[in-house]
């Protein structure tokens, strides 16, 4: 596991000259905290590359409760996609933080991919990382149960958050016990006996409301990590 101080970006995959293609063909906007890029059951007709600002991709679960699945944040590029015609979407986009974001009709991006050869190998890149972050994601939570997806959501953390400091690994977000239920669709007192019994076992501690990693081969044991490269293995 690699841990950074930048997020790792999921336009990675595009090169300088297929980004500059996605700048030339979005209109730019701002949303306000708590507004909606889109939402569940809407068509499906744009995508969005966040300049500044950040976005959860939400599913509502049949308790009521939210479902974070994804984050972006600057440099994203946040869209799903669909093959057929009047598609609609299955999450909604909640913005987190007021956030800047170039908006692209899904037309329009039909012509980029038509028009220019190398832009649709690299959204084919792009859908195929951000199909193995899904997949890695689901796969956590329904195979090791919510201690292994809750130890899996801390070591993206740290690839997404972390600074290293020796063994140590300092996650610099502070998260309520709240958000970080919603990541893996718990309860916030599932997380707290959780986390308590991580810092019993000198796994976690806190510093100043922030989450210090001090095991980190401990929780990847736990989640049977893959050690995959930060692009997927991010929050």
């Amino acid at each position: 596991m690699i841990c950074g101080l930048q997020f790792p970006k999921n336009t990675s995959v595009f090169s300088e000259q297929n980004l500059r293609l996605i700048r030339q063909n979005m209109e730019e906007r701002t949303f306000a905290a708590g507004s909606y890029l889109f939402w569940e059951g809407d068509e499906v007709t744009k995508c969005y590359f966040l300049k500044s600002g950040g976005v959860h991709w939400i599913k509502q679960t049949d308790n009521g409760k939210p479902f974070v699945s994804h984050v972006f944040l600057s440099g994203d590029l946040v869209a799903e996609l669909a093959p057929l015609q009047h598609a609609k979407h299955n999450y909604s986009a909640k913005v987190v933080n007021s956030c800047v974001a170039g908006v692209i009709l899904l037309s329009d991006l039909e012509k980029m991919i038509e028009r220019h050869s190398s832009f649709a190998v690299d959204m084919y890149k792009w859908m195929c990382l951000m199909n193995r972050l899904t997949q890695t994601k689901l796969r956590d939570l329904l195979m090791y149960g919510k201690t292994g997806a809750l130890c899996s959501t801390l070591i993206r953390l740290a690839n997404s958050y972390g600074i290293p400091d020796g063994e140590v690994i300092h996650i610099r977000k502070k998260l309520t016990h709240l958000e970080l239920a919603a990541w893996i669709g718990s309860s916030r007192e599932g997380v707290n006996r959780i986390l308590s019994d991580l810092r019993k076992k000198k796994v976690i501690d806190y510093y100043n409301g922030y989450i210090l990693i001090k095991n980190l081969s401990h929780l990847q044991e736990i989640c049977h990590c893959d050690f995959c490269p930060k692009e997927i293995c991010r929050i």
